[in-house]
């Protein structure tokens, strides 16, 4: 129990440590965690470290997925659905096919469907290692993709995982396996509103911040438990318990109990990232020592793996590089369309004009309401900030470049492989293949990837993006003074300020800032404004209302 309780807290200060010295040392902290557990294997200690697949999985991923889809700015994540959709379904399930017939050739007594089960375990972009890209220079285009593919590209690895192993017993069935997928996605999705919606039911009526967090902290497990009992993907219950509860928490939540969240959350990222990449390297002379005393030697596996390295950075490019052009057209067409966007946009926004597209629908004999009017105006304003936003963040070959080169594989891959059969063909082999795809994926990607982002030039002129976010403030700015308006002055009484006066001003001031958190979230659903800037206008309005309920206590 001693030697825990030591193992336990030297992990904790390591993890510690390594976030504040890989970046000084320009090395980003997994890295060098994935470094540390590789030397610790080397001790005698250590020397039999198994991590049962199962705890990563079950116990480390949901909360992780789940913490990322609240923080993962909505809109940017509509937006960029497709994109996401493909690479999450259709770049994994392409990947894994080419691997699979990858490892046929090269590696004896495999056959295509535990070729094609290696490549499941291979082809999805993990989470946790992508994290990196986040410590680079990198558009928020890029960011939304790769973070909308590591949350929901599991899934499909891991259903496919499921098939492949299902087909080496001769009873495959393609449409089977079609419906397996779906039905495992959309009870995942069903169970993960669900569970979303609970959770800000619930903690909504819970006043106190601490029992608030505690809270918080089952809402991945309560939506990604289920889903597994009934077969489904519990790891796209909890993406969806977290988009849930990212978008709603602003008007359900109060900002001191969302500050808590914020704050605690990205404790427990910092624990449970540092901890999936120091046990990857601590894993690594069970693995290498299997081999060793199943096959004798390491080098050939290590080659392979090298090789299924190449081949997924191949293919990925080869499907990044259309998907970059049908977005690019789709920006084109946008732009074509944006005048007449705006000028719908501008006759509806005067009675006249409203009027006149009301006539114009009788004349047509099309029954057209001033709800039909509103929703459309709804729908012209989000196109319009749809164009904005595409034509804002352009997908040129620096950004192309990065949808590709970080496409890092990591916790997922390591701890799915661990799940294959024990009576997997020369099973010890492709664990290690994975391990090592994996950590050479993390060295040679996440250690390249900003020095290859700061040699290719950017489309985009910083000044210009300054200009544009200081445009935006001050159209913030205006949208919060023309709230604050909107709200009653509250009465006043001559003589001197008392406890009422006092109060009245204080929910005045409440009123004010409820009114302008309101017209803020209105923009953010309508995709209006940049979203780090509204995410700052929305954290000053939280840090206003703390402030004033704090000093209010402290008067009473």
């Amino acid at each position: 129990m001693t030697e825990l309780l030591i193992v336990s807290v030297t992990a904790l200060l390591v993890i510690a440590a390594s976030a504040v010295v890989g970046p000084r040392l320009g090395i980003a902290s997994p890295l060098v965690l994935v470094g540390i557990g590789v030397a610790a294997s080397l001790l005698p200690m250590f020397a039999s470290v198994h991590i049962e697949p199962e705890w990563i999985l079950e116990g480390v991923l949901p909360p992780l997925l789940y913490s990322s889809a609240v923080s993962m700015p909505a809109m940017n994540f509509r937006r960029e659905f497709g994109a996401i959709g493909g690479l999450s379904v259709l770049l994994v399930i392409g990947t894994a096919l080419a691997l699979g017939v990858f490892f046929m050739i090269v590696i004896p007594d495999v056959g295509f469907a535990w070729g094609v089960a290696l490549g499941a375990i291979i082809s999805p972009t993990d989470a946790v290692a992508t994290s990196i890209i986040k410590q680079t220079s990198v558009s928020k285009r890029v960011l939304a993709m790769l973070d909308g593919e590591s949350l929901l590209n599991d899934a499909t690895a891991l259903v496919l995982l499921r098939t492949a192993i299902v087909a080496t017993a001769a009873s495959f069935s393609f449409w089977s396996s079609v419906g397996t997928f779906v039905y495992s996605v959309l009870v995942a999705v069903a169970i993960g509103w669900f569970a979303g919606w609970l959770n800000l039911l619930i903690r909504g009526r819970v006043t106190d911040s601490t029992v608030n967090t505690v809270i918080s902290f089952t809402v991945p497990f309560v939506a990604s438990v289920p889903a597994e009992l009934l077969g489904a993907s519990g790891l796209v219950a909890a993406v969806v318990a977290g988009l849930v509860t990212g978008i709603r928490a602003p008007r359900d939540l109060s900002p001191r109990n969302r500050l808590s969240d914020s704050q605690n959350w990205r404790t427990v990222e910092l624990v449970l990232e540092g901890a999936v990449f120091l046990t990857m390297g601590l894993q690594i002379r069970t693995i290498v020592t299997d081999v060793q005393n199943d096959h004798g030697g390491v080098g050939t596996a290590v080659l392979i793996a090298a090789g299924a390295l190449l081949l997924t950075i191949v293919v990925r490019a080869a499907y990044v590089a259309p998907l970059l052009r049908v977005l690019t057209g789709r920006v084109r067409r946008g732009e074509k369309l944006q005048p007449r966007l705006e000028s719908m946009q501008e006759k509806m926004s005067t009675s006249e004009g409203q009027q006149e597209m009301l006539e114009r629908a009788a004349g047509t004999r099309r029954k057209v309401s001033q709800r039909d009017l509103d929703r459309l105006g709804r729908r012209v304003t989000k196109g319009l900030a749809n164009i904005e936003y595409f034509l804002r963040e352009p997908l040129g070959v620096r950004e192309g470049a990065a949808v590709v080169w970080a496409g890092m594989r990591g916790a997922v891959t390591v701890a799915a492989a661990q799940t294959l059969p024990e009576d997997t063909p020369q099973r010890s082999v492709l664990v290690l293949i994975a391990f090592a795809v994996a950590v050479m994926s993390l060295v040679v990607q996440g250690g390249t990837i900003g020095p290859l982002l700061r040699m290719l030039p950017s489309d985009v002129d910083p000044a210009e993006v300054e200009a544009q976010t200081r445009a935006e403030q001050d159209r913030i700015m205006e949208l919060l003074r023309t709230a604050a308006d909107s709200v009653a002055e509250p009465s006043h009484t001559d003589g001197e300020p008392s406890q009422e006066t006092f109060t009245e001003a204080k929910n005045h001031r409440l009123a004010v800032i409820a009114a302008q958190r309101s017209e803020l979230l209105d923009a953010r659903d309508n995709g209006t404004f940049d979203a780090d800037v509204l995410a700052n206008a929305l954290a000053n309005l939280d840090a206003s209302e703390i402030a004033i309920e704090l000093r209010g206590t402290l008067t009473s």
